[in-house]
């Protein structure tokens, strides 16, 4: 039992997951803090205080905390747009420009009879039956 408890442990993406998980840990301290330290500044220097715990209301002796909410929300939208355009938006346009750079190689081509597309290294067009010389010999 322990050697398959070792063996499912030592899996990739088991040892994959892992690392996903303490490096999206650490990530999220990283926008936290950026959240935190830098946008929110910036939004108190633009609208004035960005604190709202303090707007509640109450009704019948309950007490509902309304602005705890306005804070939470304002938080994961500006988490949600310093990912975006920090992480997906460049990513998106680095991986563009990564796949504009590769061309796919080919893995099919014409029967010079039927015209019909066969794999590369066909010797007989599988549409005709007409033979053909392997793609990259001399014919």
């Amino acid at each position: 039992m322990l050697k398959e408890f070792r063996a499912f442990l030592m899996r990739g993406n088991v040892v994959d997951l892992a690392v996903a998980v303490v490096v999206g840990a650490a990530f999220g301290a990283v926008v936290t803090a950026l959240v935190a330290d830098v946008i929110t500044p910036i939004i108190a220097a633009i609208f004035g205080s960005p604190d709202f715990s303090g707007l509640t209301f109450t009704i019948h002796k309950s007490r509902f905390l309304y602005g705890d909410f306005i804070n939470r929300v304002i938080s994961f939208v500006v988490v949600a747009a310093a990912i975006f355009f920090i992480v997906v938006k460049p990513m998106t346009m680095l991986m563009a420009r990564r796949a504009r750079g590769e061309a796919p190689s080919p893995t099919t081509r014409s029967c010079p009879e039927c015209l019909s597309e066969i794999p590369l290294a066909a010797r007989r067009c599988a549409y005709c039956s007409s033979e053909v010389s392997p793609a990259g010999s001399a014919a």
